[in-house]
């Protein structure tokens, strides 16, 4: 199985920061406890608090399903505290996409990786090279971005 990543973006609603943050820590609290397949939960606010972004990792499906099981009973108050979207990012197992339906969760599928490459996509980007990048014999700096390698 394939590692699942989750994305989701919120803006609040006015006067709806705390709420979330104190239903976030409850969850986050859950997670550490119980989830076995969790491996990245992590949330970040823009600079005046009016929005943030969620980033979730798992190990594949299962720890999804998994999760869900752990924290679904706080969802409907997270997501009440302001206008939010989400993506699901991997190759989810045939159980989770038929969880998944009708969610409105929209599903992306892999096309390109640096950690590995993805099976029927072996063939090399148009224009690609199996060379370095330039450097700079002289003072051994990238000459592509101007950095000391």
């Amino acid at each position: 199985m394939s590692e699942i990543k989750g994305v989701a973006r919120f803006k609040f609603h006015e006067g709806k920061v705390e709420e979330f943050k104190r239903l976030s820590a409850q969850a986050m609290d859950i997670v550490r406890a119980k989830d076995t397949g969790t491996l990245q939960y992590e949330i970040y606010f823009n600079e005046d608090q009016s929005e943030c972004v969620v980033y979730e990792r798992y190990r594949d499906s299962q720890a999804v399903i998994e999760h869900g099981a752990h924290v679904g009973h706080l969802n409907q108050a997270i997501f009440a505290t302001g206008s939010v979207s989400s993506e699901l990012l991997g190759e989810p197992s045939a159980e989770l996409t038929a969880m998944m339906a009708g969610s409105g969760v929209p599903l992306f599928r892999p096309f390109l990786s640096m950690e590995r490459p993805l099976a029927g996509f072996d063939e090399r980007a148009p224009g690609s090279v199996d060379t370095p990048p330039p450097r700079s014999v002289r003072n051994g700096t990238d000459s592509r971005i101007g950095i000391r390698r």
